[in-house]
């Protein structure tokens, strides 16, 4: 079998529902995520290894639970050692061109660190580091220039900072997320190397601050300027930040909607380039995001319960979208138990040729040749999740969760993020109760005492490889306003 291309696309809080397909919303149009899903497979039950970007995207790039390293809130979060092959490293080994597009977030990294695309696998790049911003990347403006014109106090939530290329900065000013489409566009293809290439692209697309649009666009769909803090504008930057969040912020489900659909465009631009290039039947796409949608900032979870930063499902089931033509069903859906882990296996099993071992994921590929509506498929026994005063775990169709009632993380989280998190223990039968709103735990108590056994027996296997204690409480700079 000749090795494949890989486009792995992943965006930044997209809501579950927010995908026109699906039928919740007349107003959300993606017609090229659409595509993806009907000349490809989804899966159904599909996560992330955390609730919040961080942590999710070492597991993501690696295909390693991160609390091997310790890694389980914003305080805690880095990039895994250099001992830990990354899914670029790995690809790159087998013969593949790599080039990375996009925001980077880890944890707290800098120029030069190992946790940039150039120090981690990536030949290519041109990307930001949120670490440097609260978190996130600005849509339109990334110079110096602009980091003056804001000055140092509001540069970094507003995140202006120029974004960079290897080690080197470079200005831009512009739409970010067409600037990504059109760079990814011009690796994918590059006439002067014929290798397979793996091409990521991680979009800062949909996370807030969605007013950041082209004025073209704000003026197509008659929405309002909407200017980003300052100091000299009154009031602090906490205060302005309640004002800009669900429910205060004027037509800010529309701000979010149009982002959605200028993302979505990009996508469909790169799928074209697919089809035009003849290297469509050769090439795996992937899409998913980093953690559940964001309810804070527009996003919608139906039919799920909570939000980004929490572990109802909501903050964690995930879009997981995989279209090869000619090799997978089209319009096929899956209910396996999958995770973002199994990014790592599958597409490095498929560069290889020989299974990849050394993961916390499963391959998928033969789950997804398979998937129709009449097969189970194998997928994960059980999947974990550990933010140190929240855990969960998943098998089969009873997930066990708790919530540290201690903690005062929840309280922040509810207050700042609008994000209620719960307390205590909760259990849910996934096939009779997807919303997590009926509590099976004083009910099935000897499910829960099996689930709770199981999540110990993983984490004590996890803390070998770790030697870091478990994530505080404390405030992380994005909490703070």
């Amino acid at each position: 079998m000749n090795r494949p291309n890989i486009l792995l696309i992943v965006s930044d809080d997209h809501g579950y529902a927010d995908r026109s397909a699906l039928g919740y919303h007349a107003d959300v149009r993606t017609p090229a995520l659409d595509r993806l899903a009907a000349e490809g497979v989804t899966c159904t039950d599909a996560y992330v290894t955390a609730p919040i970007c961080s942590p999710s995207r070492s597991g993501i790039i690696t295909g390693r639970y991160q609390q091997r390293w310790g890694a389980r809130w914003f305080d805690s979060a880095s990039f895994p050692p250099d001992n830990v092959p990354t899914l670029p490293e790995r690809l790159g080994a087998n013969g593949y061109r790599t080039g990375y597009f996009g925001k980077v977030h880890y944890g707290p990294e800098d120029v030069g660190d190992r946790a940039c695309p150039p120090h981690h696998g990536f030949e290519t790049t041109f990307y930001g580091l949120a670490g440097h911003s609260l978190g996130r990347l600005h849509y339109l403006r990334h110079s110096r220039a602009a980091a003056d014109e804001y000055g140092e106090e509001a540069a970094v939530p507003m995140a202006v900072q120029p974004m960079l290329s290897g080690d080197e900065p470079v200005e831009h000013e512009g739409f970010l997320t067409t600037e990504l489409g059109r760079r990814a566009a011009d690796f994918i293809a590059d006439p002067d190397d014929d290798r397979p290439f793996f091409c990521m692209v991680a979009f800062n697309a949909v996370h807030n601050f969605c007013w950041q649009l082209p004025p073209e666009e704000l003026h197509r769909r008659g929405l309002p300027v909407f200017a980003d803090w300052s100091p000299e504008s009154g009031g602090g930057y906490g205060e302005w930040y309640d004002d800009v969040i669900v429910p205060n912020l004027p037509r800010g489900r529309e701000y979010y909607l149009a982002q959605l659909e200028l993302m979505d465009v990009e996508i469909g631009r790169l799928l074209a380039l697919l089809d035009d290039t003849d290297v469509a039947r050769d090439t795996v796409v992937v899409y998913t995001t980093d953690n559940g949608g964001s309810t804070c900032n527009f996003g919608d979870n139906t039919p799920f319960r909570g939000t980004k930063y929490t572990l109802w499902e909501g903050g964690i089931r995930v879009p997981f979208l995989w279209r090869w033509p000619g090799r997978l069903p089209a319009g096929a859906q899956t209910p396996v138990l999958a995770s973002t882990l199994d990014l790592t296996p599958t597409l490095a099993g498929l560069a290889s040729e020989q299974p990849i071992s050394d993961t916390d994921g499963r391959d998928l590929l033969s789950d997804l040749t398979e998937a129709s509506s009449n097969f189970a498929g194998i997928g994960h026994d059980a999947l974990h999740w550990d933010c140190g005063f929240q855990w969960a775990v998943r098998s089969g169709r009873w997930k066990l969760s708790w919530v540290d009632p201690e903690s005062s993380t929840p309280g922040q989280l509810s207050s700042q993020e609008h994000a209620p998190i719960g307390s205590g223990w909760f259990l849910a039968d996934l096939t009779a109760d997807q919303a997590e709103l009926d509590n099976r735990y004083q009910a099935e108590p000897h499910i829960a005492a099996a689930l709770t056994q199981r999540h110990e027996a993983w984490r004590a296997a996890i803390q070998q490889d770790s030697a870091a204690p478990a994530s505080s409480t404390r405030t992380h700079p994005e909490f703070t306003k």
